[in-house]
């Protein structure tokens, strides 16, 4: 809010909670709307323990009051006034407007995300977003409430990821209203519907996401697409603005300062090229579907940010994708092709910064045409890696692939069993979701024999002990299933708590061997009956 442009249409005490066009600058100033009656559900102990933020803090009673929208009384130097940002949306490298309510573009925006906080702790910067925190002018006639059900999975899923050692933005807290409900489109009992078949009345909650910043390719793009198509005075020094408020906030460690602006504008290009290609490669290596990966949900800073739609993959498909509305373009082996599409926006926003520079022009063009190869041998080195190869062996691989896909097998359990370096293949059997027939056996049996001959081959001296160790370290044994945080929200709609809280303990150790009683309950197949039961098998929203 002290570096960047404020909407000059924008109200200085934040009451700005109507749909509305934004035209020029960076944010909106909005004050959050308070949740009634909060009550604690969960807050990151991990990630408290990092900021150096003592556990009770949860519970007391400013912290509470500001975390759930409530900043009347916040002390100085903290405004009492938050801020929300606009951004473009493209889907898989085509831009739209048509889904704006004003056709123009210009109401796109965090239509239910206000950030309230940023300060800079034990030398990282932190920025703080509350979701669920009321309207925006970017609402588009939405409530910009945040279900408890839908709080629940982003809270868990970014404890999780971090845990997994994937980038992703962060858990702070999470607060339920113990009064408060809404209406929203969800699936009956049973249903096996596509699309959801009843209104349900949900419990609102407000959870804090952090990161360094929340800067969206999306957001490059607005204001890239004004600047291209000079939509104001002031359109070319805006994106300047934000690019160089970009590489301040993520990229000051690996872009000199001193830089002039072009130069820095071509070397962002490349860092940001690396962080996202190595990002979903790390999105496949641990089964997780991002399930829409507009450009408007990808982090300019290279992590994981907006968990909607996600899933983590139960059977093997690389067409796997839980949201009914995602296609195929989001699927889970499509990530990285979706990757480059956003990388594309990417590019198109920064070059109206280098129209007078011909030759950085020229080297962000071969930044990005190099996209694909930098993409596949971050692929290919991750999937060397999950089968402890020291280099990746197309022909192992794609027989590999068959097999999973044919037999079936569950993803996350398969590489875990694999890990174990078995003699044959009665342990990976676990991970089979129906018996094999003989010549899928036999299959599966040569295939195993001329993996070991290439891990044996490869990890020498290395024992079999120490590669197993190694694998596991890439390969997680616990991964956060749909089905297991469906019961959990379930009972968190009713006030209790307790399955949230363990699965947050148990997902946050996800390469550790636990107790029998967490490994008989979470390192399992997925039910029978579980398979296309709407609301857990897919969805078509995650509000």
């Amino acid at each position: 809010m002290n570096t960047l442009n404020c909407d000059p249409d924008a109200k200085a005490n934040g009451a700005d909670h109507e749909p509305r066009q934004v035209f020029t600058g960076h944010y909106v100033t909005v004050k959050p709307t308070p949740i009634d009656e909060p009550e604690y559900v969960a807050h990151s102990k991990n990630f408290f323990r990092e900021l150096g933020f003592a556990d009770s803090m949860a519970n007391s009673t400013d912290f509470v009051r500001m975390f759930s929208g409530d900043m009347s009384n916040v002390p100085q130097p903290i405004h009492k006034v938050g801020w929300a940002s606009g951004y473009a949306l493209s889907i898989y490298g085509a831009e739209y407007v048509q889904q704006c309510p004003f056709q123009t573009g210009n109401g796109y925006g965090d239509g239910r995300a206000i950030s309230v906080f940023e300060a800079v702790i034990k030398n990282q910067r932190w920025e703080m977003q509350l979701k669920g925190a009321g309207r925006t002018p970017y609402c588009r006639g939405a409530d910009g409430r945040a279900v408890l059900r839908s709080s629940i999975r982003e809270f868990l899923a970014q404890e999780h990821m971090h845990s997994l050692a994937v980038p992703t933005s962060r858990s702070l807290s999470l607060y339920v209203s113990k009064t408060e409900k809404v209406k929203r489109p969800w699936y009956s009992e049973g249903s096996r519907s596509i699309d959801p078949d009843m209104l349900i009345l949900e419990p609102v909650a407000i959870s804090t996401r952090v990161a360094p910043s929340f800067i969206r390719v999306g957001q490059l793009e607005l204001f890239g697409r004004r600047a291209r198509k000079n939509e104001h005075p002031k359109a070319m020094e805006e994106l300047e603005k934000i690019v160089l408020h970009l590489i301040d906030r993520e990229y000051s460690d690996v872009i000199d300062h001193n830089l002039t602006t072009a130069e820095k504008v071509v070397s962002l290009a490349n860092q940001f090229r690396g962080r996202l290609t190595r990002l979903v490669a790390n999105w496949v290596r641990v089964g997780f579907c991002q399930g829409n990966f507009n450009s408007d949900n990808c982090a300019a800073g290279g992590f994981t940010l907006d968990y909607g739609p996600f899933g983590f993959i139960d059977v093997f498909n690389p067409q796997y994708q839980s949201w009914t509305g995602g296609g195929q373009h989001y699927s889970f082996l499509n990530q990285p092709v979706a990757a480059q599409r956003n990388f594309d926006m990417f590019c198109a926003a920064l070059q109206p910064l280098l129209a007078s520079h011909q030759n950085y022009r020229q080297q962000l063009d071969e930044i990005q045409n190099g996209f694909s190869t930098v993409m596949q041998a971050h692929i290919e080195k991750m999937w060397a890696a999950k089968l402890g190869l020291e280099t990746f062996d197309s022909a192992l691989f794609n027989e590999l692939e068959t097999l999973m896909a044919q037999t079936p097998v569950d993803y996350t359990i398969f590489f875990r069993e694999l890990s174990a370096v078995p003699d044959g293949i009665s342990p990976l059997k676990k991970s089979f979701y129906r018996d094999l027939g003989e010549e899928i056996e036999q299959r599966w049996s040569h295939w195993l024999a001329a993996w070991k001959s290439q891990v044996g081959s490869n990890t020498t001296p290395q024992s079999r002990d120490e590669l197993s160790s190694q694998m596991k370290l890439i390969n997680p044994k616990y991964s956060l299933r749909e089905w297991f945080v469906v019961p959990a929200y379930q009972q968190a709609s009713k006030g209790n708590y307790a399955l949230v809280r363990e699965l947050q303990e148990v997902m946050t150790q996800p390469y550790a061997e636990q107790s029998k009683d967490v490994e008989e309950k979470y390192y399992r197949l997925k039910p029978t009956s579980f398979f296309a039961l709407g609301g857990l098998s897919h969805y078509s929203c995650s509000s």
